[in-house]
């Protein structure tokens, strides 16, 4: 092209097809149809929630791309609603209006022409006279369209204050009309409401909407902030001085501002400072208010509970064990006798031990006891798959804990509670390592006094994703009865798995070896994380299939310490995406690709659907005119829309953490020296126990080493041993 390099170029045109934009940052590749010229022109820069159909004006540059050829690089541009049939029916038929799709709008063009989008401005029940839409579709387009045109208004506000596109349409869902005004009046409500929008976000629109670095609101929200993500990483208090640092090298003020903030803060009843007496001398913890009152309630309905008299009648402790060994033609070990009759006495008890150890042998016949004296017992797991493989294991329901508590976000949260407690004599609750604080206090709330509550689960697992690291400190303050279980069963001992997850447990390096009565633990040796992750997809779509006959989606599962690094999560579901699911009906959403077969994990609990952090599906249908994506979970149909995808992430490779409480066929998990910071017993200890068929470590035996030797878990800054005690 002639244009020099200096001057802007003006160019015009109609929108084809949007090859690639990003929600998060606007960046767009387009192709334009440009009055005059033959050929589509590929117009790169960010673009505003570009629809094809669309009129756009721009300024820019011409460039070559040495791969992709002539290019024009926008520098502004200005977008109009498109005035051609053509235009009009691919504006309509893009997915930018919820229930119309590209049939749909080829019908609506048909029949209205050049008029089309007069009609759906100014006259929208026209559209029933278009054979396929009735009055309840008309409805939900008249919707769309009045939400388009807020959301384009709150894109193009919130854009010239840096936030992406990508956020626009959620932050209009909270807030409606309202949301213009709500971001210019307190913009850190956004860290606070929206899912997905952080501290960092809401600080750089509030400072480009003036607010001070100093002012006291951004102090107040700096250090919420702070004492969120430290709860993220497990914390139920931190101290104030090591809180204040942590403050300051985010929010860049001084102390004094923070310290005034903490006040504030108290006063308004967010947070709670109160001195705690610890091993270490004293401390000033600082709570987030509804951690404070959990750990208090906590300890104090456990010990409520436990002074209370038994419900049930009385029962002969011996006799009792007794006459389940005969009902249930077993022969109890010696810790399996010791956790029945502590059942059969006790009112709160924790049984814990590894696999192997016997744990669902102790349930079955504690059930079988008190089947014979009451009916009213429950079973619950924190997760959906743990409550499944309770059920299947003891014959008896289990639900998960949240909808044994009846959890409905538009009824206000868990509906049993002290005033409407569970109906139960006893309940037994597996899984229990991965209960945290606040589920623990909710689940305390809701059982009667008379009840006994049994507490099952493995104490060397990682602890809860959410803050505290409730079992251990109930066995750490004395404060209940403990059963240890530390003998591996006979037909248990057949398994590698099994043996060297109580190997690594115990700090000994797995033997690796074949044996020839096992078949089901391997090491692979590779020390280049791309040939580790070449290896990986080699024995997830090829080896493990043939030689075990299990499904590559369905029952081999990848579990790895991090999310970053060659074989961290994001790596690991891109290639394995492109190597079992390359094809098919797709949708791109904030920089991700979601396909129809695709395995997906939700990343955030929804209560109300009952799918929570850590479920695994596959998506099942998209569909654009709808703009929804199905996924199923556990054969359970869950419909997500299209901006609500942030929920779900790939899952061909989940972190260890979230597999906590999942069991499957197949595991292969990556040990290399390049996942130094998180090669941790515990962690290792949790991946290898998710496996039940087969274990294949892939790395290097450094690795494995290192991680089999670190013992030092991260702690957690929690009081409720202390207060149990």
């Amino acid at each position: 092209m002639s244009e020099t390099q200096n001057e802007f170029s003006d160019l015009s045109g109609q929108i084809e097809r949007v090859t690639f934009t990003s929600e998060e940052s606007g960046y767009t590749i387009a192709k334009v149809k440009v009055y005059g010229r033959r050929e589509l022109v590929t117009v790169v820069g960010n673009i505003l929630c570009p629809t094809p159909g669309e009129i756009i004006k721009m300024k820019g540059e011409w460039s070559n791309h040495p791969k992709f050829g002539e290019q024009f690089k926008l520098a502004y541009y200005k977008t109009t609603v498109p005035a051609s049939v053509h235009g009009i029916e691919k504006y309509l038929g893009s997915g930018l209006i919820k229930g119309i799709g590209p049939v749909m709008a080829k019908r609506i063009v048909k029949l209205f022409g050049e008029a089309t989008l007069d009609v759906i401005e100014a006259d929208i029940q026209k559209l029933i006279e278009v054979p396929g839409i009735g009055s309840k579709r008309v409805g939900m387009i008249a919707q769309a369209w009045e939400e388009q045109k807020e959301i384009r208004s709150v894109m193009l506000f919130l854009q010239t204050h840096g936030v992406s596109s990508g956020y626009a349409t959620k932050i209009y869902k909270q807030y409606k009309n309202e949301s213009i005004a709500v971001v210019q009046e307190n913009p850190y409500r956004l860290a606070h409401d929206i899912f997905g929008i952080g501290f960092v976000t809401a600080d750089k629109i509030a400072q480009k909407l003036g607010f001070d670095k100093n002012s006291p609101l951004r102090a107040e929200a700096g250090i919420l902030y702070v004492l969120h993500q430290l709860s993220d990483e497990g914390h139920v208090f931190y101290p104030q001085d090591p809180l204040i640092v942590k403050a300051i090298e985010i929010l860049e003020v001084e102390p004094g501002v923070l310290v005034d903030a903490l006040g504030r803060l108290a006063t308004e009843h967010k947070i709670v400072a109160e001195t705690l007496d610890r091993p270490d001398g004293p401390v000033e913890a600082i709570y987030l208010a509804k951690y404070h009152l959990s750990e208090n309630q906590v300890a104090a309905r456990l010990k409520a509970l436990q002074a209370a008299a038994k419900g049930v009648r009385s029962i002969d402790a011996e006799k009792a064990v007794e006459w389940v060994q005969e009902k249930l033609s077993m022969t109890l070990a010696e810790k399996q006798v010791e956790a029945v009759k502590a059942a059969a006495t006790s009112k709160v008890l924790v049984i814990t031990g590894g696999p192997g150890t016997g744990k669902t042998t102790i349930i079955r016949a504690i059930l079988k006891i008190f089947s014979a004296i009451t009916k009213y017992i429950l079973l619950a797991a924190p997760t959906g798959r743990a409550a499944k493989r309770m059920s299947e294991a003891t014959g008896h329901e289990a639900k998960t804990l949240h909808r044994l508590l009846e959890y409905s976000m538009q009824k206000g949260g868990f509906q049993k509670n002290e005033d409407h407690p569970l109906d139960c004599e006893l309940i037994v609750v597996d899984e229990a390592s991965m209960i945290d604080l606040i589920l623990m206090h909710h689940l305390l709330k809701a059982i009667p006094k008379p009840a006994t509550l049994i507490l099952v689960g493995d104490v060397d697992q990682l602890p809860s994703v959410g803050a505290g690291n409730v079992l251990k400190d109930v066995i750490a303050s004395g404060a209940v009865p403990v059963v240890q279980l530390n003998e591996i069963f006979r037909q248990a001992q057949e398994s590698s798995i099994i043996v060297n997850a109580h190997r690594i447990n115990k700090g000994v390096m797995p033997d690796t070896r074949p044996r020839k009565d096992a078949d089901d633990f391997y090491f692979v040796e590779e020390e280049e994380p791309e040939r580790a992750l070449q290896r990986i997809i080699q024995l997830v779509r090829e080896r493990i299939p043939a030689r075990f006959g299990l499904d590559p989606i369905n029952q081999v599962q990848v579990l790895t310490p991090m999310n970053r690094g060659i074989v961290g999560t994001t790596n690991l579901n891109l290639a394995l995406q492109a190597a079992l699911n390359p094809n098919g009906a797709e949708v791109v959403r904030g920089g991700r690709t979601y396909r129809v077969g695709d395995k997906v994990m939700q990343i955030k609990n929804d209560y109300d659907r009952e799918v929570f952090n850590g479920d695994i599906g596959r998506v099942t249908k998209i569909d654009e005119e709808e703009q929804e994506l199905t996924v199923d979970i556990d054969g359970r149909p869950i419909i997500y829309d299209f901006s609500g995808l942030d929920e779900l992430v790939l899952a061909y490779g989940v972190s260890i953490h979230k597999s906590q409480g999942s069991e499957y066929p197949a595991v292969v998990i990556p040990v290399l020296t390049q996942h130094y910071v998180m090669l941790q017993r515990n962690l290792l200890y949790t991946g290898v126990t998710r496996g039940k068929e087969l274990v294949v470590l892939v790395g290097t035996k450094k690795a494995l080493g290192i991680a089999v030797r670190n013992n030092k878990t991260v702690s957690r800054h929690t009081h409720l041993s202390a207060r149990l005690n």
